[in-house]
């Protein structure tokens, strides 16, 4: 589960995020699923008929364009909430090959394997939002969120994904936001482990979360340290992001970085422990946020070789297309792993 920002939030609020699930599209079949989980969830969500077809339209042509023109491709299947209205949000990831010109591939007429080249330009029209990042030899991320209707809901400011663990079906990893006295509050947790019982840790720390008033990271991870103690327990970290400045706590190994797209990378301290049973105190820390650059906290499921200096204008760019990138890139496949990126 995370956070976007779709329209008709409620001041204060960050609207929740709900993970369906990772579709691999690596046969033509793969599109046929992805709509279908798509329709199911926009029909669930009481969508129009017409704009129920326009969702299968979106998920079909960013399957399809996974299974015709990428190597290694997945398509994630969200459920966006805020308050009594619900939304679907998809984010196909590839491995490659890349393209240079995102913009003009996307226009329509513009084709690379012979088809009449609709389904980008589709995509961006059908859509509330959407956005993409491609690199040549390195892959693409797109993501489209539709909302009952068309109306455009801007580029969110904080935005993350997780992915289980090769063979589990549930993410021991999660994430979420909330707006406090106009600071933003993002929290990764990782459940030890991994499967059921690690994502009920992380489950607990999340709620306990959402459902607190604090606004010091420091506060909040030692509240969560009292309220998660029946779970198996979670490295947490917390960041408070306002204005150019960024406030940091956290148990365990959920890291935290302030990245800037010249490379430069200023990894945030979190001290040793485990959310829930060990904990010798939390500390919090402060820290400058330069211009352009942006906050990552992510499990240990990512390595952390990674550096912005290597994604040409990533950081500019909508915050998942950012999470979706290092996700790939610097995602491991023997853990659960989890990205959250705030982009002020």
């Amino acid at each position: 589960m995370g956070t976007v920002t779709p329209p008709a939030a409620a001041p204060g609020q960050v609207p929740l995020v709900e993970e369906l699930g990772w579709i691999p599209v690596d046969e033509a079949g793969a599109a046929g699923v992805a709509r279908r989980v798509a329709v199911d969830l926009a029909r669930r969500l009481g969508f129009s008929d017409e704009r129920t077809g326009e969702v299968a339209i979106v998920a079909a042509e960013l399957a399809s364009n996974l299974h015709r023109h990428a190597d290694v491709g997945a398509l994630s299947v969200r459920c966006l909430r805020s308050g009594d209205t619900g939304g679907v949000e998809l984010v196909a990831v590839d491995s490659g090959p890349g393209m240079a010109d995102l913009v003009f591939s996307g226009s329509d007429g513009t084709s690379t394997a012979g088809t009449l080249g609709i389904g980008l330009g589709a995509v961006r029209r059908l859509s509330s939002h959407s956005g993409g990042y491609s690199l040549p030899g390195r892959g693409t991320v797109l993501a489209a969120q539709l909302w009952p209707d068309r109306r455009d809901v801007g580029v969110p400011v904080v935005a993350g994904l997780t992915r289980p663990i090769t063979g589990e079906a549930v993410c021991g990893d999660r994430w979420a936001a909330r707006v406090r006295d106009g600071a933003l509050l993002v929290l990764v947790a990782d459940g030890l482990g991994h499967g059921a019982l690690a994502a009920t840790a992380a489950n607990a720390a999340v709620d306990a979360f959402l459902t607190g008033d604090l606004d010091a990271p420091a506060a909040i991870v030692e509240r969560l340290h009292r309220l998660v103690s029946h779970t198996r327990g979670a490295a947490v970290s917390v960041a408070r992001v306002e204005d150019r400045t960024v406030r940091f706590a956290g148990l365990g190994n959920v890291a935290g970085v302030v990245a800037s797209p010249s490379g430069e990378r200023r990894g945030m301290v979190s001290m040793p422990g485990i959310v829930g049973h060990q904990s010798r105190g939390v500390r919090e820390f402060t820290y400058d946020l330069p211009p352009e650059a942006v906050v990552v906290l992510h499990s240990d499921g990512v390595s952390d070789r990674w550096t912005l200096r290597d994604y040409p204008g990533l950081s500019r760019q909508d915050p998942l297309l950012i999470a979706g990138t290092l996700l790939r890139d610097a995602g491991v496949r023997r853990d659960d792993a989890c990205v959250a990126v705030v982009r002020p």
